[in-house]
Parts: structure tokens; sequence; C-alpha cells
């Protein structure tokens, strides 16, 4: 992946923002009351501006239109804003280019893109006020590449950019860890360090589908499902034709399935690479139109490694390619029986991720998350719940209640956040509203799950409020009632029509 990593140090200065041209992508409503993310320009010329909306629009709408930030996008607004640089594209080898935040390459890795210039970053942002909640630093690079942090940095690569942004905004929004085998950084909701302590996502456990309530039964029992990483390299190595690249590894005989797991780059043919285990070839092939651009790639093989020592084997065939590709990373996972390790999609346990020091930590789903595989388009429930915990603490459902007289009677007016029936288009989660408007207390039934209440004149001085209330199956467990808005309503004043 990508990588929730913090950038090399680079003297920070005081700085006046950059020149900003700003264009509104997709609009929910008042910054005020919506969470704001900015794409920013880095690497594009001025000629290159109309190029750098393109691709901030067809990223917004990537993510947020068809799956992943889909069902929450009427809590948030994409914006563009461009800046033009010097240089186009992104420095490599270490040396940011003459541009806004000097993004750059630490060497030939299609992996982290590091930003030199977080000062100006910082002051871009701030310089829109509560128009800017999460920049995003967006590289004029075709080629796959990001971080996460303090700052969202993608490129705009067609195969790879919307995967990349969907998990950076993992970890900038949700504010969680990897789930992804090798790394270091394992924590929020959708990770437990170890079996003893009580599982965040109990209320998940088993399937996501089932029918679920507040008053449910207890949750089946935790387990952990029973894997093993007998093998974990992050080779980052230009291949050649003169020797292959090669790793033993040790399996015990004990598991019953297994999986070949690895990233390459620089090999858009079949032709270009065999993958061999034990000498069996795997018939890697590459994904369709990837070109040069780094893709991950898994071969899940029936029947258990034997006990002993064993061998993968990637052979460079294409001399042509020496100086391109590379092996980006490898790993060799084994799996227990089916009683022994569920991998249906959809299912919810306890299963072990092995981090880079082959340290164990647990997350919810076996591949169902794309905070474990980048190549998967959504998040599991785990975090998709926590996506909306998240967000709700800065998004009041209650846009604003306005008040005004009409033909004898004194109106109020409810604006929610157009969650629910008030979307439009409808979303396949099973979601409502709920509206309680209350006189002195008392519930006015007859005004219930209404957004308009009309009282007489003479009862203007009663005490009015409403209680707006939303469900969806996306949320099983809201301990801080983020799902919940109150708001006094008063008609002193009320406008006049």
């Amino acid at each position: 992946m990508a990588g929730h990593e913090t950038p090399p140090c680079f003297e920070l200065t005081p700085t006046s923002p950059p020149s900003l041209s700003i264009k509104p992508l997709i609009q929910s409503g008042d910054s005020s009351n919506r969470v704001d993310l900015v794409f920013f320009s880095d690497g594009y010329l001025a000629e290159e501006e109309s190029k750098f909306f393109d691709d901030a629009l067809r990223l917004a709408q990537d993510i947020s239109q068809n799956h992943t930030f889909n069902t929450v996008q009427p809590l948030l607004n994409f914006w563009a804003a461009f800046t033009p640089s010097n240089e186009s594209g992104v420095g490599a080898g270490g040396k940011p280019k003459d541009t806004p935040f000097g993004l750059y390459r630490d060497g030939t890795e299609l992996r982290g893109v590091y930003y030199s210039k977080p000062e100006v970053a910082r002051a871009a942002c701030l310089s829109l006020g509560d128009q800017c909640d999460y920049p995003i630093l967006m590289g004029n690079d075709p080629l796959y590449g990001g971080l996460g942090g303090e700052f969202t940095v993608i490129t705009p690569s067609l195969a790879n950019g919307p995967l990349v942004l969907r998990h950076e905004l993992g970890h900038s929004v949700i504010d969680v860890g990897e789930e992804y085998d090798g790394g270091y950084g394992y924590f929020g909701v959708n990770a437990a360090q170890n079996m003893s302590q009580p599982v965040s996502w109990a209320h998940w456990l088993g399937s996501s589908t089932a029918n679920y309530t507040e008053t449910s039964t207890a949750a089946p029992a935790a387990r952990s499902e029973r894997a093993v990483m007998p093998l974990q390299d992050y080779a980052w190595t230009l291949l050649n034709t003169t020797t292959s690249w090669t790793a033993n590894f040790s399996a015990s005989g004990t598991y019953s399935r297994h999986l070949v797991r690895f990233s390459l780059s620089g090999m858009p043919e079949s032709s270009d690479l065999t993958v061999e285990l034990d000498g069996e070839d795997l018939k890697w092939a590459p994904r369709q139109y990837i070109g040069v651009d780094r893709w991950h790639y898994d071969v899940h093989r029936n029947g258990g490694l034997s006990d002993g020592t064993h061998e993968v084997k990637f052979t460079l065939n294409n001399a042509d390619r020496e100086g391109v590709a590379q092996l980006c990373s490898v790993e060799i996972l084994e799996f227990g029986s089916e009683g022994e390790f569920n991998a249906t999609p959809g299912h919810y346990s306890m299963y072990p991720t092995f981090s880079l020091n082959n340290a164990t930590t647990f997350r919810p789903t076996n591949e169902d998350c794309l905070m474990r595989q980048v190549t998967t388009p959504n998040f599991c429930s785990v975090c998709i719940e926590g996506l909306w915990m998240s967000l709700l603490r800065h998004v009041d459902l209650i846009d604003a209640v306005d008040t005004a007289s009409a033909e004898g009677k004194l109106v109020a007016n409810l604006r929610l956040v157009p969650l629910a029936g008030l979307r439009p288009a409808a979303v396949e989660p099973r979601e409502s509203y709920a509206v309680y408007w209350t006189k002195d207390g008392a519930i006015l039934t007859e005004f219930t799950n209404k957004t308009r209440l009309e009282i007489d004149v003479a009862d203007k001085d009663a005490l009015y409020a409403v209680d707006v209330h939303y469900t969806t199956d996306e949320i099983r467990v809201d301990s801080d009632d983020l799902t919940r808005s109150h708001r006094e309503v008063t008609f002193a004043g009320a406008r006049t029509d």
C-alpha cells in the first residue's frame, strides 16, 4: 500500500499561502456544517490547470458516487484548489521539483510520495478557513504512490489513484492504521492488539448481513482464525535477466491452504516475468491495461505446503524491461481448514495480521476492507461505522430551523442533512430519519416525522424543540449519540412571508 508514514523532516519556516484558484467539485451543504476535502495541485504547470481540475473531479466522483464514500457523501464537500508549478511532475531520488508543496519519491519505489514543504500546505489549507478540513496534495504523476497523515498525498494514476485515495483517506478521516501484513501501525476501530481484551467490533461478529438490533442477544464468541505468514519481504528490487530473485521459507506442513501475494511494476506483459513456487509456474498474468504502473496480485492455492523449506522465484524474461521492472513486495500466507479459518466474504471474526516484525494483531475480516487490500473498493462494516462516527463528530444532522409566518400561522421548517428519504438517489443500506417536535416537553404527535411545524400565533411563547434520530444499517452502536440532534425553536422575530 502507499503507507501511513511520516515524511522526512525539512526546515519549517513561516510562509504565506500560495495563490489558489478554487472550484467546487461536489457540494452537499454549507462548509460550516460539512466536512470539506480539498485537492491541492503540485507539479501541474499553468497550462495544465484544466488537467488538474479534471483529475480532481474524476477522483472525487470515483470514491463518492458508487462506493466507499457514497453513503456518507451528504456529509462531505469536495473542492479543487489550483496553484501553478514551475516544473511539471513529481520529484525523484529524494529531490523535490520546483513546485508549491515539493512532492517527491524517495527512490525507484512506487510507494510513498512525500512532501518537503508542509508549512506551505498548512498555510494553504488554513487560508480557506472552514472550507478545508482534509487537504489532499495531488502530484502530477501517472504512477502509483501516496501517503497518509496530516496531509493525504496521492497521484491521479488511472489504475491506482482512486484506490490510494480511498486507503489514505481511511487513515486521515477515520484515524485507523493498516490491515495489510508487513506494516507497523495497527490501531483504531479495525485493530485489536490481542485476544484477551474486549473486541471493539463485537457487535459485528458473525455475518454483517445478519439482522441486528441494539437488544440482540450476545454476539458469537470471538475466536482467532488460524493463519500464519512464513514469508514477507518488501523487496523493492529492480529485476534483471541475469539472476532470478529468490527467497526461501519454512512451512510446518500443518495448514490446508496457502496464498502467494506479490506486487509488481514495470511489467505490462505476461511474457515479461515468470513466477514460480517450488519450481511450479504460477502462470502470472498482469492486470489488463496496467502498463508499467504497480499492481497487487494474489494466487490462491488449495492444499497445504509440506513440512520443510520452500522457494519462491521471480525471473525476468524480457531484457528490455531492465531498469523499470520491479518486484515491490512478496508474501506467503497459510490458512487452516475451512473449520479453522473462515474465508467467507462478509464474515466478521478475529483475523491475524502480521506486522513488519511478524508481531500479531487482529482485524475484523479476511479480505473485505480496502485498509487490508488497496484493490478492494469498500471499507468493511467496522471501518464504515468508524467513518460515520468520525464525520458525525463534525456535522450536525440539523442544518437549520427556519421560522416564519404564513396564512396566520407561525411555521418552522426543519432543514436536515440530505440523508435517508432526502437523498437525491437511494442507497442500498436501510436508513431513516425520525423527527419529533415538542411543546413544553410534550410530543406533538401530529407533526412526528414531518419537517414542517405550524402553530397558532397565540402559542408562540411556549417552549418548542425538535429532536432528530438518524438510523442506518451501517451504524450498529452509537455510544456518543452522534446520530441524534436536538434544537430549541423560537418564533421571536419570525420572518413574515
